[in-house]
Parts: structure tokens; sequence; C-alpha cells
């Protein structure tokens, strides 16, 4: 009978979902969970982050299905999860936790949607680390029902900008943002340069194909609800590939 009713209940939210990515509206999705050693999300994964302990996203991060993570553009968005309508395995009173976007889903059209294609689109999925799975429902349960919203991340200190590439392609990755955390565009500026608009590489890693070495560089993060923040000289004129400096933070 357990069984019978999760089913019922999984092909609704089915029918139900839609996409959104405005923040407060709750909207319905499934999620599992993976099963790294220490209960975290610790691989590089689709966003380019790298080790997401450095960078804080570490037990408290997911993979999206296509749907939700819009070619990366969703990279650093946060999302409150909550289990819902399954009694067996929501936790009781239905707690819910924030999550950073930090990989991809991909599909597996081998499975069903209903059977391992938890991904497969048009599918809304979050595939939770373990540890944050374990705060909203039973482990023992393969796939559950939740409840999703967009929320204003919260984040201790600045942006950060890690610096890759090489003279004539320049990269950086853009962590710790705040507000709702999804940067969907970036410029930079050398002494030397005007504003160069940077193109999105994959994840949130931004290029340019400028050779910026020997400047100090300026930056300007705008985030999806239209807001910009510039911050000036961020790094010195003798900055590194492989380094990682500090900018403002939105508010």
């Amino acid at each position: 009978m357990g069984t019978l009713k999760f089913t019922v209940l999984y092909l609704i939210l089915l029918l139900s979902s839609k996409v959104t990515s405005n923040v407060g509206e709750w909207q319905s999705a499934t999620a599992t969970y993976t099963k790294e050693i220490d209960g975290s999300i610790i691989t590089e994964g689709a966003c380019g982050y790298g080790d997401l302990h450095k960078i804080s996203y570490g037990k408290y991060s997911a993979g999206l299905s296509t749907m939700l993570f819009n070619k990366g553009s969703t990279c650093g968005a946060c999302f409150e999860i909550r289990c819902v309508d399954h009694i067996l395995w929501c936790l009781q009173g239905s707690p819910s936790v924030i999550l950073t976007a930090t990989d991809f889903c991909p599909p597996n059209y081998g499975l069903s949607a209903d059977y391992g294609g938890w991904c497969n689109f048009p599918k809304e999925h979050f595939e939770m680390s373990k540890a944050a799975f374990s705060e909203i429902a039973e482990l023992r349960a393969d796939i559950v029902p939740i409840q999703y919203k967009r929320v204003n991340c919260e984040r201790a200190g600045r942006l950060r900008f890690t610096m890759s590439g090489s003279s004539h392609f320049y990269q950086a990755l853009i962590t710790n943002v705040g507000l709702d955390g999804e940067v969907v565009a970036v410029k930079v500026k050398g002494s030397k340069t005007g504003w160069i608009p940077m193109a999105r590489n994959w994840g949130q890693i931004w290029q340019c194909n400028v050779n910026l070495t020997g400047q100090p560089l300026s930056f300007e993060v705008t985030t999806s609800n239209g807001k910009a923040l510039t911050s000036y000289n961020v790094a010195p004129a003798n900055w590194q590939f492989g380094q990682t400096y500090e900018g403002k933070q939105f508010k």
C-alpha cells in the first residue's frame, strides 16, 4: 500500500512540476543522494568549482537535472529543499535544508524516469549530498518527492576570483557569490584596457582572449536578478595563474 501511495504521489509530481527561478516560490521535484565516503559532494563537477570543501559548498551541495541546470547558468544558486508527501521517508515536521548548485546530474535514457532515470529531461531533480539528504529524509529511501524554492545565498567573506588559462586565453572562476548566487555576466578590466565582456566557458568559469598579464585587474559581476557589482583592483599587477583574489560582496 505504501509503495502504491508513493507511486501515485510521484506521478502527480511529474505532471504538476514547472520550471521557475523565482525566489520564494515553492515548486515540486524529486531528490536522491550521492554516496560519497564522507557524506559530502567533493568531486569537481560541471560547475568548475574543484574541491567543494575549499569553497564551503561540500556538505550542502547538489547536482541539478537539465531543466534546472540551465547550461551551467544556475551554478552557485541556492535552493531551500524539503521532503514532502511521503509519510515513510520524509522526516517528521518536513525540515528544510539550503543547498548550492554545484554540479550537473546527467540524464540516463537507458533507464525509465521512474526507475533510475531521475535526471532525464524534462524532470526536475536534485542529486544531493548524503549529509544534506539525511537532514530531510531517511537514507533508506532511493528517491523522495520534494518541494524547492530559490533563496538568497548567505556567504561568508567576499566574491572570489581564481585565475587560470594562459597569456592569450584568460579565465576566471567566480565563487562565493551572495544574493541569488547566479552569475549571468562578467566583465574584466586591466590597467591598459577598457571593460572587456567575458564569455561563459563552462559552469562559472569565464573567459576572454586578451593578454592581461602584468596588469591589475578589476571585475564587474552581474547576477540573474540584474544587480551588478564592480570590484576595482581585485588582483595586483603581479597576479599569478592558480591564485585566488577577493573582490566586493553582494549585499
